[in-house]
C-alpha cells in the first residue's frame, strides 16, 4: 500500500524528537515491565508452528520512526516478533535510483540489525507493478530498438541482483505486489510491461527469475483484496491471475493477503458474520489451486466507529479476532505479518484520516507503546489456532516452501 517518503530533519526538530523519544522509551519500558510473564506474540505463534512478525523501517539513530534504530520501537520488535519485513526499503523507488545503479544502504542496515537479533526477514517486494509506484525514471525509460529484450534484461537484472545479495538470508519474497486493478479486474500496465509485451509476460518473467535466483524461497503474489464489501472485482481479478499462473506453469507458491482491514460499524459480530461466507469462498478457491496463504500486512482502519477510545479499541480488537480466527483456520497460514506495531508510526493516519479528526488506532500498541485490546485479540487468536504440522522449511529456517 502507500507509504510516506523519508524527509530530512533540522537540528531543532531532531532535539524535539529526541525529547519525545525519551518519554516514549520510558513508557515502552514501563509497558514491557508491566507485561511481566505475559508471553510475546512470537512465543505464542511458535507454539502453534507459526511466526508473528512486523514491518520495520530504516531510521537514523534517535529519529522518531518505526525503525530498528529507535530503542522504544526496537524493544517491541524484539519482544513480539519472530520475523521482519522492510516497509519501504526493498522497493524499486528505494534501491533503484537509476536504470544502471542500486543503493542498498538502508536495506543492508535492516538486514544487519535483524541478523544481530537472530530475526529472519521477508523480502518486500521485487516488483510493485503499478506505474505510480515504479520509479519515475522507469516510466520514462527509453527501451531502445528492441524494447522487449531491453525490458526483460532490466527486470531480470533487478531481481537477480536483489536475490543474490541476500541469498538464503531471505526465505520468502513478495515477488509481485498489487498487479490487479480493483476497479475492473484487469492487470495494470507499466512502461516495463508495455515494452515487454504485456503484464502477463512481465509478471511471469518476474516469478521465473525469482525461482532461478532464489530456489530456496517461498514466492508470493501479494495484494490487498479484502473481505469488506466492494472488493468483489478485485478478488475476481486476483483469482483470474492465479488461475493463469497455474495454467502457464508459473512458479508461484502462495498468495499474500495484505489484510488492511476496515471496520464496518460498532456491531463487529454482525459484520464478521456477514463477511465470512464470501471471504471463505475466495480463500477456498485459492487453496484449491494449491496455493499457500500468508497474512502479510495486517492493520485495521477504525471506520464507522465512535471517537471514544475504549469503544473503538474494543471494536477493533473484536474485528481483528474474528478475522484471524477465520484466517488461521486454514493450515497453510504459517506467517502473520503486522503492518507496524505502534499507532505512532502507522501509514494509515496520513493515507486516510478520520473525518472527526480523532487519530487512527490501527495497531496493537498505541502511540506511547502501550498494549491495546487488539494485541490481546491477536494473542488469543494465535493461542486458539490449530497447531501446524511440521513444514518443509528451508535449510536456514527462514522461510517455508509449500
Amino acid at each position: 500500500m502507500k507509504r510516506e517518503s523519508s524527509v530530512e530533519i533540522t537540528r531543532r526538530d531532531g532535539l524535539t524528537m529526541l525529547g519525545g523519544l525519551a518519554v516514549a522509551a520510558g513508557t515502552a519500558g514501563g509497558a514491557l515491565a508491566q507485561a511481566g510473564s505475559v508471553p510475546g506474540l512470537q512465543a505464542i505463534a511458535a507454539s502453534k508452528g507459526m511466526r508473528l512478525g512486523s514491518c520495520v523501517a530504516w531510521g537514523r539513530p534517535g529519529a522518531d520512526r518505526g525503525s530498528f534504530a529507535n530503542p522504544a520501537y526496537a524493544a517491541l520488535l524484539v519482544r513480539d516478533c519472530g520475523l521482519l519485513v522492510p516497509e519501504n526499503e526493498m522497493k524499486w523507488q528505494a534501491i533503484r535510483p537509476s536504470a544502471t545503479s542500486f543503493d542498498f544502504t538502508h536495506m543492508d542496515a535492516i538486514m544487519a540489525w535483524a541478523a544481530a537479533k537472530r530475526l529472519p526477514v521477508r523480502g518486500h517486494n521485487l516488483l510493485w507493478h503499478q506505474p505510480k509506484w515504479m520509479p519515475r525514471w522507469e516510466e520514462k525509460h527509453d527501451f531502445g530498438a528492441n524494447p522487449a529484450q531491453a525490458a526483460a534484461r532490466l527486470l531480470v537484472e533487478h531481481i537477480t541482483t536483489v536475490c543474490a545479495r541476500y541469498g538464503t538470508r531471505i526465505g520468502s519474497y513478495d515477488v509481485v505486489n498489487e498487479a490487479v486493478n480493483p476497479a475492473d479486474s484487469t492487470l495494470y500496465q507499466t512502461a516495463l510491461s508495455r515494452a515487454l509485451g504485456g503484464p502477463e509476460a512481465t509478471l511471469d518473467l518476474a516469478f521465473h527469475t525469482a525461482r532461478t535466483a532464489a530456489p530456496h524461497a517461498e514466492l508470493v503474489y501479494n495484494d490487498y483484496m479484502s473481505w469488506e464489501p466492494g472488493n468483489a472485482k478485485h478478488r475476481a481479478g486476483v483469482l483470474a491471475l492465479l488461475e493463469g499462473f497455474k495454467r502457464r506453469g508459473v512458479p508461484v507458491d502462495s498468495l499474500g493477503v495484505q489484510s488492511h482491514l476496515v471496520t464496518q460499524g460498532p456491531d463487529t459480530r454482525a459484520a464478521t458474520a456477514a463477511l465470512e461466507g464470501e471471504w471463505r469462498r475466495f480463500l477456498d478457491a485459492v487453496t484449491a489451486m494449491g496455493y499457500g496463504l500468508v497474512i502479510t500486512e495486517l492493520d485495521v482502519r477504525d471506520n464507522k466507529l465512535p471517537a471514544d477510545i475504549g469503544a473503538r479499541d474494543r471494536a477493533v480488537a473484536d474485528f481483528t479476532r474474528g478475522y484471524l480466527d477465520l484466517m488461521l483456520s486454514y493450515p497453510s497460514v504459517r506467517d502473520v505479518l503486522l503492518w507496524g506495531l505502534s499507532d505512532r508510526y502507522s501509514w494509515i493516519e496520513g493515507f486516510e484520516p478520520r473525518p472527526d479528526t480523532a487519530r487512527r488506532r490501527p495497531c496493537p500498541y498505541d502511540d506511547r507503546f502501550v498494549a491495546k485490546p487488539m494485541r490481546a485479540a491477536i494473542a488469543a487468536a494465535l493461542a486458539s489456532a490449530p497447531k501446524r504440522a511440521p513444514s518443509n522449511a528451508v535449510a536456514d529456517g527462514q522461510g517455508h516452501r509449500r
